[in-house]
């Protein structure tokens, strides 16, 4: 398939509003589920997990199932790589919808500068995000900001990479008025997610990053709460 036709398929407003449908119904299962069945987890991570969905629907829903509630069987690598990832993807996803609306769709910027706009407020939100939580368990700015940096800049750096560069290949020219700027924005995020994981798994086993603790564990949630 051409780049032309795969622009045409998504350069719809009725698949784009089926989309956002889809989407607003998995957030409400998400702070639905958190409420209920997962309010132990601490307020940053519901953050977290409420962003992830919001950018990427189901495939967000399904991560989080599988990684991120106290109801999951077991706790291993990948689902480690998972949560990791999910921090960096809350905030880089803030930063890159920030960067994209800015750079392309009001200054219609070139790439060049699109790309370094959007991917310094990538970085900037999605370090915040990760630090956020160790922040709260009690460390100190510097400590975290010292643990988190080589590991975190890793893992922005795949995410963004492939996000940046898949949504101005396929936004082309488009603008925030036509339909083909916000199906780019959401297909180059979720493809990011998916790009980083491995990243966050090579990390988390060479012990670079930890995986943001086992959501079973709702003594030490419920510490985190008290800080």
């Amino acid at each position: 398939m051409t780049l032309d036709q795969i622009q045409t398929l998504i350069d719809t407003w009725t698949g784009l509003g089926i989309w956002l449908a889809i989407v607003a119904a998995c957030v409400v299962w998400m702070v639905y589920d958190l409420r209920t069945s997962n309010s132990h987890i601490a307020s940053i991570m519901q953050w977290v997990w409420i962003l992830t969905v919001l950018y990427s629907g189901p495939l967000g829903v399904l991560i989080y199932r599988y990684s991120g509630r106290r109801q999951i069987t077991t706790d291993d690598l990948p689902r480690k790589g998972f949560r990791s990832v999910a921090h960096c993807y809350s905030g880089c996803g803030i930063g890159e919808i920030l960067g994209v609306i800015i750079s392309v769709g009001l200054f219609a910027m070139g790439n060049f500068w699109a790309a370094i706009i959007t991917f310094s407020l990538a970085y900037f939100f999605g370090f915040a995000m990760n630090i956020g939580p160790m922040m709260q368990n009690g460390m100190a700015f510097r400590e975290a900001f010292k643990g988190a940096f080589v590991a975190e800049s890793i893992s922005i750096v795949v995410m963004e990479g492939v996000a940046i560069t898949t949504d101005l290949y396929l936004g082309g020219q488009s603008t925030m008025g036509d339909a083909l700027f916000w199906s780019s924005l959401y297909i180059s995020l979720s493809l990011g997610l998916l790009a980083a994981w491995p990243a966050n798994l090579l990390l988390i086993h060479y012990g670079l990053k930890g995986g943001m603790g086992d959501p079973r564990d709702t003594d030490a949630a419920a510490q985190a709460h008290c800080h």
